[in-house]
């Protein structure tokens, strides 16, 4: 029975997460994620991206929100929701392939 639920918590979980919109990440995320530019974490990190991760989602999308280091407020994408963020950071974080 528990093998069961938690097999059922994680595909909740798993079917919970957004894709990224790619059109998004390609025109606001990548300018500097994807080359590591002014210090960046490079997309498919994930040592880089660990000690991020380890403070939580909300404390990263109050980054992008307000800006942090050298990334500008809303890291560009001003159209972009916290769901968009948070889909864009999970993908950014996802070991490299």
């Amino acid at each position: 029975m528990k093998t069961i639920l938690a097999a059922a918590v994680l595909l909740c979980a798993t079917s919970a997460m957004a894709e990224p919109d790619m059109e998004k990440y390609n025109k606001s995320c990548a300018v500097c994620h994807a080359t590591g530019a002014a210090n960046a974490p490079k997309t498919g990190d994930a040592a880089a991206w660990e000690a991020r991760l380890a403070k939580g989602m909300d404390a990263l999308v109050a980054s992008v929100s307000t800006g942090m280091n050298a990334m500008p407020p809303k890291g560009m994408c001003f159209d972009c929701s916290d769901e968009d963020y948070k889909a864009l950071i999970e993908y950014m974080a996802k070991p490299a392939q």
